[in-house]
């Protein structure tokens, strides 16, 4: 905000924190963040890859959403794989966050198990495609080493099981 929302003069950086501050009234701005999930659906040794259909990304995605006003990042991973793949999942697994300055998001990878059935049903307003892929496949895949989204598809496609990881992540 280049101006104070309560009272309508210049907002100044602070030195001490990454916000910005009001002079004159005291009110102080912090960085918006938008709260989203990367979900990695895995199902024995098959991943769920999909891509996002309207979009001039067409690599390879896992489902991805924003968390809504009050819900829990479990609630979204259960949501957003329903709404984009029809599927249920389990044993969320916390990986690690990714903060995403080009959209002010802080992303929050998940490894999930399938639940139930593996019949793929796509949002095609969301998604172009969605389908399961065997882990040589991911494997071969390229990893551009800056998103969360290739680093946990190639954990996955190295055979690694993200299921045991240390916490410390």
């Amino acid at each position: 905000n280049r101006f104070c929302g309560a009272c309508g003069n210049e907002m100044e950086h602070k030195a001490d924190e990454r916000a910005l501050s009001c002079p004159d009234c005291g009110q102080t701005v912090y960085p918006r963040i938008n709260p989203a999930v990367i979900v990695a659906v895995c199902h024995g040794d098959q991943i769920l890859l999909t891509k996002y259909a309207g979009r001039d990304y067409t690599n390879y995605a896992l489902i991805a959403g924003f968390c809504e006003i009050g819900e829990t990042p479990e609630d979204t991973v259960h949501r957003e794989v329903f709404e984009e793949a029809g599927l249920q999942v389990t044993d969320l697994r916390y990986y690690k966050s990714q903060p995403w300055a080009l959209t002010s998001t802080l992303l929050m990878g998940f490894f999930v198990r399938l639940d139930g059935s593996s019949q793929v049903h796509i949002d095609t307003g969301e998604l172009s495609t969605a389908q399961w892929v065997d882990r040589r496949e991911v494997a071969k895949m390229p990893d551009d080493e800056i998103s969360l989204t290739r680093e946990m598809m190639a954990l996955f496609g190295a055979g690694k099981d993200p299921f045991s990881l240390e916490e410390s992540n």
